[in-house]
């Protein structure tokens, strides 16, 4: 067998619907886009959920109800395994994990996880730490300070 010899599966390859070739192609006339209105354009397309400027389903629903989501607390995750950057007894806050790029974006806090070995004695100040990171921490002879508790705010 030789590359010139190479030939796709049976099946593999299907032809080209040629449009508008008359009307015993099959495809002639409206070429597949049935009659004439806004979806027989070029070009055009209609955004998913638009009823043609009927009120649509989505917005006549009642929005009532409880949701959890809305009191929920987001945590911006930083593993032990990241804090290893910092100086053996430096102090790590919020604004060092920001400013070390470890803790980007918006969230009601910092929780410490417990991925990965820590080598250094830190004092590491977070909204949260899991049971792990703080045993590790702890363990190395550094402190764990919780800073106030974050609360959700409502939106």
């Amino acid at each position: 067998m030789r590359l010139h010899d190479l030939k796709p599966r049976p099946g593999a390859k299907h032809r080209r619907k040629r449009l508008g070739q008359g009307e015993s192609s099959g495809h002639g006339k409206s070429s597949g886009r049935g009659g004439k209105g806004q979806t027989a354009r070029s070009g055009s397309s209609i955004r998913v959920g638009f009823e043609g400027g009927q009120m649509p389903l989505i917005r006549r629903m009642p929005k009532r109800g409880f949701n959890n989501a809305r009191h929920a607390v987001r945590y911006l995750p930083v593993n032990l395994a990241a804090l290893n950057r910092f100086d053996d007894g430096s102090r790590v806050d919020e604004a060092a994990l920001r400013a070390a790029g470890l803790a980007n974006g918006r969230a009601d806090g910092i929780k410490i996880l417990g991925e990965g070995e820590l080598t250094k004695k830190l004092t590491v100040s977070a909204h949260a730490f899991s049971a792990p990171a703080r045993s590790k921490i702890e363990q190395l002879g550094g402190v764990c300070e919780v800073v106030g508790a974050a609360t959700a705010q409502p939106s």
